[in-house]
């Protein structure tokens, strides 16, 4: 017998009750046994999860000097006290700054330059105190710089409550407005802010235009984006001369423009929405400029005048390309930064306005991730820009948008001695069942051979475009130093090859992912990188829903899931347009109240689809508070799983009564998470 095997007899797994409910749609009947879960009132709910916790606990005592270990190890790899790299804008110098011992970033200012005094401008951890959660939204500084607008949420609930600073006291505004989201825009008076406010479903479904020391009740409704597939935010143009209001769904946009001199003024609309229309807009001079999908898949960009902005004006600057993905614009006083995907990896070209000349600004390693950081100047020479890879740490660099050179202001500091030759990258190709080629991003302690004896974890998204990024990471260290080989699978459902790639891997395409998955999965073990029994999985969110379907799947090919906050109830969850997302996921995943998508996403939908079979060991995790996808998913799941795996493997539920969908916001309390994790991870690999 072994350990999981007398642990299980001494701590008996929670058996959720069951309170069957029959879902019937299109004739088909569904029976749900857990259906119970979602009442967050029902008295034995919190008792379950609180079980479930339990459980997982003492199934994870024996890891817990582990636990402390690799958290120890990660903790020492970071600088604790840090500074970011100060960006100006005018005449100020803003940078953020941790301190050892504090969860939460401190933001401060330097006036004319940076041997000026610093000013603290809001410390998050004075904010958190007494939280067991904290969210920081909002950060605004007014156009005077004389007023910080921010926004927090304690709850993880991401309903955040906006406030005033005044700067020059340190005095807040008496006025403070609850149920807002995260994006906010001054005017140019520096009296008036246009933010937005949620609704029942944590919804972003209104505008409205606060002035500074009115009561909220006065504040001005703009808007109201009734759709219930839209979401509404507002932003301000780097060139300070408009505010932007945009509703968007997945698949269209439309945005509204005002001039930012003139709050009191009424939004002008661009282009009105066509269905399945994407498009954003920037400023410069008397033109917008616009990336967008119109006839054009994988982007194109245009511009058109201020003063006639409609479509028939639109001229186009760069056409449609079947190869290269225009990923969007970034524009300043006399350049233009062109930010592109080709065959899997990103580049950009900056050109200069006056001239049309342009320059690329390139990278060497094989798989890596680069994007635009802190540019709140429009009339600057300076561009500035992340970089990282699998094996180089955050860099921040200054690119001089005239002469080409580059100057690394700053690279993460890792702790510890990390010597990047020490570890080795590699771009590899498996190829699918249809024979599609599928990108692999792949890293290693340098010297391991593929003898089919390496511990290997592989983890992916493949939903909504987003693309995977190939980032740096010091607690990956803490596995990639005990052998473990980390691997991400840029499956379809992403946007890493191109527009079609995400269009492959959704709607009625949506098993492409899944099967992509396994496809990675199986071409590692075939060049003798792993083998099935040294094999664990993980993904998050919508790559929690890419676990569950290749468990579902595959269950034999995986020794270990890590699944946290995964989204499995595809089919009932998507019915329900009380919750948040839920109406706006038709445009991704199809609406089933269309029999022809119910039982497409009903034959993959992790939940509908568990089996009295054999699953790896699994741990599962969930917040209470998660707005985006509820605790009850990864409950349920959890409950069917143990109802009817016919295994001895370990099944551990673990939720956070107190945070939201990213889990604790604490640096430290996400350490000890990630901690927890790979612990569970080396012990089922048998590292332990």
């Amino acid at each position: 017998m072994n350990k999981d095997q007398v642990l299980n007899k001494i701590v008996t797994p929670p058996i959720a009750e069951e309170h069957p409910q029959v879902l019937e749609l299109h004739g088909d009947r569904r029976l749900d046994k857990y259906f119970w879960m979602r009442d967050l009132d029902h008295p034995q709910l919190i008792p379950y999860l609180e079980a479930e916790n339990a459980y997982t606990a003492a199934m994870m005592q024996h890891t817990e000097a582990l636990q402390t270990q690799l958290y120890n190890e990660m903790l020492s790899r970071i600088k604790e006290t840090d500074l970011s790299v100060p960006s100006r804008k005018d005449e100020y110098y803003y940078y953020s700054r941790t301190e050892a011992g504090k969860s939460y970033p401190i933001h401060c200012r330097k006036k004319g330059s940076l041997e000026a005094p610093e000013e603290i401008i809001l410390d998050e951890n004075e904010l958190a105190q007494g939280h067991e959660f904290f969210d920081l939204g909002v950060f605004a500084i007014s156009p005077n710089h004389q007023i910080l607008a921010y926004s927090f949420d304690t709850t993880g609930s991401e309903e955040y409550l906006l406030c005033f600073l005044d700067l020059n006291t340190h005095q807040l505004y008496p006025e403070t407005i609850p149920k807002t989201y995260f994006s906010l825009a001054w005017s140019n008076d520096n009296q008036t802010a246009f933010y937005t406010r949620i609704d029942d479903a944590n919804r972003p479904y209104q505008l409205l235009k606060h002035k500074l020391g009115n009561c909220p009740q006065e504040d001005v409704l703009i808007y109201e984006e009734k759709d219930d597939i839209y979401h509404l935010h507002v932003e301000k143009t780097r060139s300070k001369s408009y505010i932007f209001m945009v509703m968007q769904s997945s698949i269209t946009t439309e945005v509204h423009y005002l001039d930012a001199n003139n709050p009191y003024g009424n939004f002008q609309i661009i282009r009105p929405r066509t269905t399945g229309v994407e498009y954003n807009v920037d400023h410069h001079n008397n033109n917008f400029y616009i990336v967008t999908n119109d006839a054009a898949t994988n982007f194109k960009l245009v511009k058109t005048p201020v003063a006639k902005p409609s479509l028939e004006n639109w001229e186009t600057i760069i056409p449609h390309r079947e190869d290269v993905l225009l990923l969007g614009v970034s524009l300043f006083a006399n350049h233009l930064v062109i930010y592109e995907r080709k065959g899997g990896l990103q580049t950009a070209r900056v050109q200069n306005l006056s001239t049309r000349e342009e320059n690329n600004i390139i990278f060497p390693e094989p798989t890596y991730e680069f994007f635009e950081g802190s540019n709140p100047e429009f009339n600057t020479q300076v561009l500035r820009f992340n970089y990282t890879s699998l094996i180089t740490p955050q860099s921040v660099f200054d690119y001089n948008m005239e002469t080409n050179q580059r100057e690394l202001k700053k690279q993460t500091e890792v702790l510890g001695g990390y010597n990047p030759s020490q570890y080795e990258s590699q771009w590899l190709m498996a190829t699918a069942t249809d024979g599609t080629k599928v990108p692999i991003s792949i890293v290693y302690k340098r010297g391991t051979n593929k003898d089919g004896k390496n511990p290997l974890l592989l983890t992916g998204y493949g939903a909504y475009g987003s693309s995977y990024p190939p980032s740096f990471s010091s607690t990956r260290l803490t596995l990639l130093e005990r052998g473990v080989v980390f691997a991400i699978a840029h499956i379809r459902g992403g946007e890493e090859m191109g527009r079609k790639w995400y269009e492959q891997g959704k709607f009625l395409q949506k098993k492409n992912t899944f099967t992509d998955f396994i496809a990675c999965a199986e071409y590692l073990i075939s060049q003798g990188w792993t083998t099935c029994d040294r094999l664990a999985i993980t993904g998050g969110s919508a790559g929690g829903l890419l676990m569950g379907a290749v468990m579902n799947m595959r269950p034999d090919l995986f020794k270990v899931v890590v699944a946290n906050v995964p989204f499995v109830d595809v089919v009932t969850t998507i019915l329900d347009t009380s919750l948040p997302l839920s109406a706006m996921e038709w445009e991704e995943w199809g609406n089933p109240n269309d029999k022809v998508y119910y039982d497409y996403m009903k034959s993959y939908s992790p939940y509908d689809n568990v089996a009295a079979t054999d699953y790896p060991d699994t741990l599962i995790t969930a917040g209470l508070n998660d707005s985006r996808v509820k605790y009850w998913e990864p409950a349920k799941w959890t409950a069917k799983l143990r109802e009817l795996k016919t295994d001895d493997h370990l099944l551990l539920l673990k939720t956070n009564m107190e945070a939201g969908h990213g889990g604790p916001s604490g640096r430290y309390e996400s350490l000890r998470e990630l901690a927890f994790e790979d612990a569970f991870i080396l012990d089922r690999l048998g590292l332990a």
